[in-house]
């Protein structure tokens, strides 16, 4: 499989840290040290998960080696949906007007995008499918609740689009080398872990703590279980990129792994929690500063729990 082109979508909106003081009484000092955020994003009240998405599958046309209408398969890969009806990939489809294509929403929590590169692998190898687009575009403060202080600091909103294939299209292919995920709904809190009841409380994290010590354990898992699919070592990663969630975690997998944080590419400081889209989107913001021929691993863990882990030859 290979990765032909990506977008992104950032929201111009910032939210400081300071805010958070009159909202939920926490200073700006404490979240940074506790989360490593000094900013996150906020899309705009008329903006939404579709419309990012859009954008995003829009950045990524110019680079795009084939016509955006032969693309057989689109999956909306995120968890904070505009409408669960007519999905993000639905819109996409008629934006371009994809005919013939399969359109398909999937959901792992943040570990949402590469369950997604995980479907596009199957059609792939059932034949079903050659060229695919996945979406991921989260609007996480459309559901965040500003004023709790468990996590009402942590989330951001983006969007990233890439476009993949079967078969090699250009020579600035990416290569993706494995694709690993594994449901952990059975460890921990799991399903109660994070939870996002629109008609309740929105995106919450009752036990944080639950959260960061399975984070951490399973997101090296993931890049182990990874690895070994190929043959590989530790030492043949050149740079990993963690799910945003909190630099702390972050720092940890980094000290399980025995790599210095100088491997671990981020954006977590500016745009916070963009959820399922975060990983996805800092290789695509990082790509040029990335060595040709480097080996970046893509780890996440969502809540529910699950985990997961891309590795690419950029």
């Amino acid at each position: 499989m290979y990765i032909n082109a990506i977008g992104y979508y950032i929201p111009e909106g910032r939210v400081d840290n300071a805010h958070f003081l009159e909202v939920n009484g926490l200073t700006s000092e404490w979240i940074e040290q506790r989360t490593g955020i000094r900013t996150r994003s906020k899309a705009a009240d008329d903006e939404t998960v579709d419309t990012m998405a859009l954008e995003a599958v829009e950045s990524a046309l110019p680079t795009l080696p084939y016509d955006v209408k032969d693309v057989d398969l689109i999956v909306a890969a995120a968890y904070s949906v505009y409408d669960t009806v007519a999905t993000t990939a639905h819109i996409v489809q008629r934006q371009y007007g994809i005919e013939g294509a399969k359109a398909v929403y999937a959901s792992s929590a943040c570990s949402s995008f590469i369950n997604g590169m995980e479907i596009v692998e199957g059609y792939f190898a059932s034949g079903k499918a050659k060229k695919a687009l996945v979406v991921c575009s989260e609007k996480n403060t459309y559901y965040s609740n500003e004023s709790d202080p468990k996590c009402g600091h942590l989330w951001g909103d983006a969007a990233v689009a890439y476009f993949v294939s079967a078969e090699r299209q250009s020579e600035s292919d990416i290569e993706i080398e494995d694709i690993f995920t594994e449901g952990l709904g059975q460890l921990g809190k799991g399903p109660d872990g994070v939870k996002l009841r629109p008609h309740e409380d929105g995106i919450t994290m009752p036990d944080g703590r639950d959260v960061f010590m399975y984070a951490c354990r399973y997101m090296v898992y993931a890049l182990n279980q990874s690895l070994a699919n190929r043959g590989l070592q530790l030492s043949d990663v050149d740079k990993v990129i963690c799910h945003q969630a909190n630099k702390r975690i972050v720092a940890q997998v980094a000290h399980q792994l025995g790599m210095p944080m100088t491997d671990f590419l981020n954006n977590i400081e500016e745009l916070g929690n963009t959820g399922s889209a975060s990983a996805p989107l800092v290789l695509a913001q990082k790509r040029e500063e990335i060595e040709k021929g480097s080996r970046v691993a893509l780890v996440v863990f969502g809540g529910g729990y699950s985990c997961g882990c891309m590795t690419v030859k950029v």
